[in-house]
């Protein structure tokens, strides 16, 4: 099964000192080289707004994993327990296998990174990352947390996709930042 092709985007969420932040860039980018909008909304509130959800690939794929996604929440009720059935789903299901797309969620206490190769990741210093300046927000958010741990989520996040928006082409300033 071949990876999801992650489009141009940044999504960062951390969990630091009893806040959680989610933010994103809007940028939309047509190959390598036009930006077709600049703000686009890649993060959400969703299940009553106890969950900050964010994606990153093809806006319909993200879409309906995001919509499948609060299906299995609605479901479970939980978390994780919606993120593993929903990657197994992703996993077997032939209409969900094609979608090229990643999927960050997050509540106050726990989050996870959902890949089209039916991962369910927990990033231990609960950074969580993707899209193309994912790596770049993280790396700085980590030498945030680590430099200055006064900072909340969300300007640690703001700073974060400040950074990654300087170094990746596909980023860019236009940001969403949501909390809880």
């Amino acid at each position: 099964m071949k990876s999801p092709i992650i489009r141009g985007t940044t999504v960062l969420g951390i969990i630091h000192n009893g806040e959680v932040a989610l933010g994103a860039d809007g940028q939309v980018t047509f190959g390598n080289a036009v930006i077709m909008k600049a703000n686009t909304k890649k993060v959400r509130k969703i299940a009553e707004g106890r969950i900050l959800a964010g994606f990153a690939g093809a806006t319909a794929d993200s879409l309906t994993l995001l919509e499948r996604f609060e299906e299995k929440l609605s479901q479970y009720n939980t978390l994780k327990r919606a993120a593993v059935e929903l990657a197994r789903d992703w996993r077997t299901d032939r209409y969900l296998r094609r979608l090229e797309t990643m999927l960050v969620a997050l509540n106050a206490h726990e989050g996870v990174i959902l890949t089209g190769n039916g991962d369910v990741l927990e990033p231990d210093n609960h950074i969580f990352a993707i899209g193309s300046g994912g790596m770049y927000a993280q790396a700085a958010a980590l030498a945030l947390l680590r430099n200055a741990p006064h900072l909340s989520a969300t300007e640690i996040v703001r700073q974060s996709l400040s950074i990654a928006a300087e170094i990746c082409i596909f980023t860019n300033h236009n940001f969403e930042i949501l909390t809880l």
